[in-house]
């Protein structure tokens, strides 16, 4: 985990051992968050796009109570992935590799992500058949947020600290100048908050 010639918060660099777990292909659709609001009354919200659109503007205890609900119809324990499950899934098994095709950064078309994001899968899958892991949305991990974690970090399975203010989230956003983030940036908000280019894909241990 982590880049050494990346922002402080990625260093030190460290290894970490995983158990198997699951991870959607895309990050969750309004197609699917539609379903689980009218299936539990929850209220609708200003969304951006159709169908196929990620869900957006959906906060840390939102993208919670939709893995809770989806894990009552599933009969799995769907939760939202850890930042160490998450980079390990953006990278698609190349280890190091600073974005999920390679290691340097295309040169996207200007039209792209102008007012919103993208249907999801629009573009190449990485290596593990995952879509858009470094852009069109942030994505909700299940960890508190602290700076200084990759110091003490466990070697397996870290989950991140105990308490916090701030939730980690992952990937790039189409809000950004830069539309397209590297495998191992982090970032983070407080969990209440909603944001236009933040959304969610789900996780679950495999077994």
């Amino acid at each position: 985990m982590g880049q050494e010639d990346g922002r402080d918060d990625e260093r030190p660099v460290h290894r970490v051992t995983l158990a198997p777990f699951r991870l959607a292909r895309t990050t969750v659709t309004n197609a699917a968050w539609d379903a689980f609001c009218k299936a539990t009354a929850r209220e609708h919200h200003a969304r951006h796009g159709g169908a196929e659109h990620p869900v957006t503007g959906v906060n840390w205890f939102d993208a919670l109570a939709f893995c809770h609900w989806l894990a009552g119809q599933w009969k799995l324990p769907v939760r939202l992935p850890t930042e160490a499950e998450w980079e390990f899934a953006a990278r698609g098994g190349h280890e190091q590799r600073s974005y999920p095709w390679g290691n340097d950064l295309p040169a996207f078309p200007p039209e792209r992500w102008q007012h919103g994001p993208e249907p999801v899968a629009q573009g190449e899958a990485n290596a593990y058949g995952l879509f858009d892991m470094c852009s069109n949305v942030h994505e909700w991990c299940a960890d508190w947020y602290d700076a200084g974690y990759y110091a003490v970090s466990p070697a397996e399975n870290p989950r991140g600290p105990e308490h916090g203010a701030r939730r980690a989230s992952r990937g790039g956003a189409w809000r950004h100048h830069i539309k397209v983030s590297r495998c191992a940036a982090r970032s983070s908000i407080p969990p209440e908050y909603r944001y236009a280019d933040y959304g969610f894909r789900i996780a679950a241990d495999a077994g």
